[in-house]
């Protein structure tokens, strides 16, 4: 068995072991850091377990013992022309918070879409961007002083994140990159997290890039929509699959896991459950049993819901007790990406805004309107640049009422739905601190029988929903909305100006 740096558990160190047989077909021998051309195209193998069993510390672990071998990470960021004979591996996620819950670990991810499409850097910066990553003399850029660049080398040694590194010099990612292309070479190993996410059309994209593609995911999640409950690993050949099954000791006395390995039990019913629930937060101060959804949580952390008309009704609660006009967004407000409203003719501008973090699903800080009609200031939660200006089309759902209002609007460019809650579905691949659930809805689900992959649909809503959070879970289990304590509040976002997106419309 390979020597490890740190106690797994049995099924840990068999499946690192399963995939570092798997990266020596692909020519990466982990045992004597050795590099060698590929024998042949490696495939696909997922590596499966429930929340709590290991996955990301095994991700984490083999991501070290790739980069101590000499595999060069692609983070999205920057990519050097000087290629020579390097092999490569990025890991990715497919939003930007489930990415920033992988960097705050120490692992230099990033999500799909910065992949799939590379940064073009204006060739003074890009100088830059080869001397921090070791490639290159350092440079002499007008305006950069001595001091900025060694700011921005102490920052790049401890972050490895490029436009991080250029921000602490005084830069911007609009000042140093110039656009984006679609990635015309392949890479060689890639790790996706939260892999249950994927759709057909990402996965196939990522097959073409990555001739050794590892997944990690958990199969007790929702799969995506109108995939008819199945996930994307779930086609793999039974020998291509591995399963974690032993919770990790790290986490072997967090309530929070154990209620949601609790779901499992075939016999378990909703009410046996909520009673689990409410023993358990007699006890234990990280499980709430709520009688009322704690409105201050909801700027930056949306109650997990699982009916649209919930989510409604909740959204719209929030604004009535923070006294948001009827015609307009306060500063603090959250907001969801529901995709880019663009023409094909501005394909390049698309790019630009979903490089920087706009793409659906993104979790946005509304910071207050840009200087153009139309446009927005926003913080997009878990980007590594995360302030933008940005060409924006805002939809506040009513309550029985089949059009949304739009308290202003560009004509075309980003658009948002409010986010102070959110469906289970699109909560998938973050995590808060303190998640609050809004039990009563999964009680209906509960109450409607449905079954989805073989498991009552409340089982898994409910398993999804309580594994967001992080550090403390609010079951809430009546329809009551708290008064906040404070305003709303950016004081602690306004860490750097924002990065004008300008949307230059042709022909009009």
């Amino acid at each position: 068995m390979t020597a490890l740096p740190i106690q797994f558990s049995d099924d840990q160190a068999a499946a690192f072991d399963s995939v570092t047989e798997m990266l020596r077909q692909a020519g990466v021998d982990l045992d004597d850091s050795l590099l060698q051309q590929p024998k042949g195209e490696s495939g696909v193998m997922a590596l499966m377990g429930k929340a709590g069993s290991g996955k990301t510390l095994l991700l984490a672990e083999l991501y070290k013992a790739l980069e101590q071998s000499g595999v060069e990470v692609v983070s999205g960021d920057y990519e050097s022309r000087k290629k020579g004979d390097r092999r490569t591996l990025a890991i990715l996620a497919p939003t930007n918070k489930a990415a920033s819950v992988l960097r705050l670990r120490g692992v230099p991810a990033t999500t799909i879409h910065r992949i799939l499409y590379t940064p073009m850097y204006d060739p003074e910066y890009e100088k830059l961007a080869e001397w921090l990553t070791g490639k290159g003399e350092p440079p002499e850029i007008e305006g950069l002083t001595d001091e900025a660049l060694a700011r921005a080398a102490a920052f790049f040694e401890k972050n490895k994140s490029i436009p991080g590194a250029l921000a602490s010099a005084g830069l911007r990612g609009s000042d140093f990159i110039t656009g984006w292309k679609r990635r015309e070479e392949p890479l060689d190993i890639g790790f996706v997290d939260e892999s249950s996410m994927l759709d057909e059309r990402q996965f196939n994209d990522l097959k073409e890039i990555f001739p050794s593609l590892v997944l990690f995911g958990d199969p007790a999640q929702l799969a995506p929509v109108n995939q008819s409950g199945a996930m994307v690993f779930d086609a793999l050949p039974e020998e291509r699959k591995l399963e974690l099954h032993r919770i990790h000791r790290q986490d072997a006395d967090n309530p929070i896991l154990d209620l949601a390995h609790a779901l499992a039990d075939p016999q378990l019913s909703f009410q046996d459950f909520e009673r689990m629930i409410e023993d358990v937060s007699k006890r234990d101060d990280r499980v709430v049993w709520g009688q009322r959804v704690e409105v201050d949580l909801m700027a930056r952390s949306p109650v997990l819901v699982w009916r649209n008309a919930t989510r409604i009704k909740l959204i719209n609660a929030f604004r009535t007790v923070h006294g948001a006009p009827e015609d307009a967004l306060m500063e603090g407000e959250p907001l969801i990406c529901d995709g880019i409203e663009l023409p094909i003719k501005h394909r390049k501008k698309r790019l630009d805004l979903e490089a920087r973090g706009l793409i659906k699903g993104a979790q946005v800080v509304y910071l207050g309107p840009g200087r153009k009609p139309g446009f927005s200031r926003l913080h997009v939660m878990g980007a590594e640049d995360p302030q933008v200006s940005a060409a924006s089309i805002v939809k506040i759902e009513k309550p029985d009422e089949e059009e949304p209002f739009i308290p202003f609007a560009a004509r075309m460019g980003a658009t948002f739905l409010h986010g102070a809650a959110v469906t289970i579905h699109k909560a998938q691949g973050s995590q808060w601190g303190t998640t609050q659930v809004f039990a009563p809805d999964l009680y209906v689900a509960a109450r409607m029988g449905r079954v989805e992959a073989g498991q009552p649909l409340w089982k898994r809503l409910a398993y999804v929903a309580i594994t967001r959070a992080q550090e403390r879970l609010i079951w809430v289990v009546r329809n009551r909305l708290a008064k906040p304590s404070e305003p709303l509040r950016i004081d602690d976002l306004r860490a750097a100006p924002a990065a004008t997106l300008k949307l230059e419309v042709e022909g009009d």
